[in-house]
């Protein structure tokens, strides 16, 4: 996957939770929960989106791991 398909999926199941957010407007480094006033319920079920997407199991553990977009890229991408 490529760091644009994976911007664009972390965007559709941002999209799913928080129809407002608008993800361009968040940078790769910014904390996603607080750039998009996500509550910890809207973080979790952006990971559940993810890995629904994704096909992949994402452990509890790995999830501070996903509160930047360039945190997102690199663990999908890895």
């Amino acid at each position: 996957m490529t760091d644009s398909e994976i911007r664009a999926l972390a965007a559709e199941a941002l999209a799913g939770i928080a129809p407002e957010a608008d993800l361009s407007t968040v940078g790769d480094t910014e904390d996603l929960r607080e750039a998009l006033d996500l509550d910890s319920m809207d973080f979790l079920n952006f990971v559940i989106a993810l890995a629904q997407k994704t096909g992949r199991k994402i452990p509890e553990a790995d999830t501070p791991k996903l509160y930047t977009m360039k945190g997102v890229v690199a663990y999908l991408a890895g």
